[in-house]
């Protein structure tokens, strides 16, 4: 490659922008899986280099067949936003600058955008003025930070200094969430070393929301240092837990609470689904996704909290080599786990300020609206069960509900014959012991034409599969 990387970099972008162009109209799922897009990319270790140009074609050669549509206008596999291409130029320079947003001499216009963007992310979402954030990977790691702030500010009420002492002997904490949680959220206990089979888990109604009776009853049980978490959108139904019910409860035990918000979080900032998470601004801390609703690049995540002292107490650490901030600055390392990592305030930036406010709430309600005329289009359809309530962007669809027996069968058959006919991609999840599919309305690019032309393919699937088992 030349001095200039010009010619490489707009090659690259004209080679994006084709794969873009051809989305909507391409098959909504990969052409090769992942055993046949393996052998695209065997071969011995290179000995010699290639020019760059010459790699970049080869690599998007390789890359192309084992490409999923989830920036197509017709994916809803899972809740995967779309990458819109505000983000993705953003990201794209973000590269291209290179910033470690280790510290503010390392990078003071990436730490400068995560403090505005994070504050315009709070506002936007409804939550309290002053809460910190914490720019990671995704609600899996915000989960793990809201939680790890949590810990350390249950046992520091209880004289307990888990950050210098660890959990050697600390106090236990008993940790109370749904029957329904997400099993990221359990992943967060397990790296925290709180276990994800030591939870307390409590009864949920039909739609996985938490009952707060059952919460009730779980921490009059016991007694000692506690946190519960509450979910804004289950997996499957969407549904969002009682927040006005269940706080008071848990605030009257001492308990922290943490809202594990993937995507329900944002329901907050859509004027008429935000009824769907009232309360939940109440809570102490909040994980959210990125690259769901706000459709950044991957991979973006928000870790939320309401005190930056425990916050920062959770996170914090330095090194003589590292430069001391100013006292009244947010440090960037003081709110993540990771010391060297990407400049996820930029392309965070760039979307808040494209979409605004306004844009934000347009999309999120469109996606809802989709939602609901995929089920309202499908319901009453003889052998389709719509399962769920439909109220935020999930539906769950089981097929052969008038032959129960063979129900299961039946529904992983019309997962299947979806997926292959590539007109839109749904996936098969498991709810109450049943197979499922489940639709994931959650891109930018999904019209209700899409949701139209969605529910026209997931019927033609369901006949095709029905008439093959008559």
């Amino acid at each position: 490659m030349s001095d200039d990387p010009g010619p490489l970099f707009a090659r690259a972008a004209v080679l994006a922008a084709e794969f873009r162009r051809g989305i909507a109209t391409a098959r909504q799922r990969p052409e090769h899986a992942y055993a046949a897009a393996v052998p695209d990319w065997e071969g011995p270790t290179p000995e010699t280099g290639q020019p760059a140009e010459a790699v970049l074609e080869e690599l998007v050669a390789r890359a192309g067949p084992g490409l999923h549509a989830s920036t197509g206008p017709r994916f809803f596999g899972w809740v995967i936003g779309g990458s819109h291409p505000a983000g993705v130029a953003a990201d794209w320079m973000t590269s291209a600058w290179g910033q470690n947003v280790g510290n503010h001499q390392a990078a003071p216009a990436a730490s400068a955008a995560e403090l505005v963007s994070g504050k315009w992310l709070v506002d936007i979402l409804g939550l309290p003025e002053g809460c910190s954030v914490g720019f990671v990977t995704g609600a899996t790691m915000a989960n793990l930070v809201g939680m790890a702030a949590g810990r350390s500010e249950v046992l520091r009420r209880v004289g307990w200094d888990v950050e210098a002492d660890g959990l050697f002997g600390a106090p236990p904490i008993r940790v109370v969430v749904g029957e329904d949680i997400h099993v990221s959220a359990l992943s967060a206990l397990q790296f925290l070393g709180l276990g994800h089979s030591r939870v307390i888990k409590v009864a949920t109604d039909g739609e996985g929301r938490m009952i707060p009776a059952a919460l009730a009853a779980a921490l009059e049980a016991g007694s000692g240092p506690a946190i519960v978490m509450l979910q804004a959108g289950q997996i499957n139904t969407g549904a969002c837990d009682p927040f006005p019910d269940l706080i008071p409860i848990a605030r009257a035990h001492g308990a922290w609470v943490h809202v594990d918000g993937a995507f329900g979080l944002w329901a907050k900032a859509a004027p008429e689904r935000a009824a769907l998470a009232v309360g939940v601004e109440d809570a102490d801390s909040w994980a959210t996704d990125g690259h769901k609703w706000l459709q950044s690049p991957y991979d973006t995540g928000f870790a939320i909290v309401r005190d930056p002292e425990a916050h920062r107490r959770a996170m914090a650490f330095g090194a003589s080599y590292l430069p001391s901030v100013a006292a009244g600055e947010r440090d960037p390392t003081h709110y993540v786990p990771e010391l060297s990592r990407r400049a996820r305030g930029f392309a965070t930036w760039a979307l808040l300020r494209h979409f605004g406010r306004a844009g934000i709430a347009e999309m999120v309600e469109r996606n809802c609206r989709v939602a609901g005329q995929i089920a309202d289009a499908l319901r009453g359809e003889p052998g389709i069960a719509v399962v769920n309530a439909v109220a935020l962007n999930q539906v769950i669809l089981r097929f052969g509900a008038d032959r129960e027996a063979d129900a299961d069968r039946l529904t992983l058959a019309t997962v299947a014959r979806l997926q292959s006919d590539g007109i839109a991609f749904a996936g098969a999840s498991q709810w109450r012991g049943q197979w499922l599919m489940r639709v994931s309305v959650s891109s930018y690019a999904t019209t209700e034409a899409d949701g139209q032309m969605t529910a026209g393919a997931i019927r033609a699937a369901w006949h095709t599969v029905r008439g093959s088992n008559a």
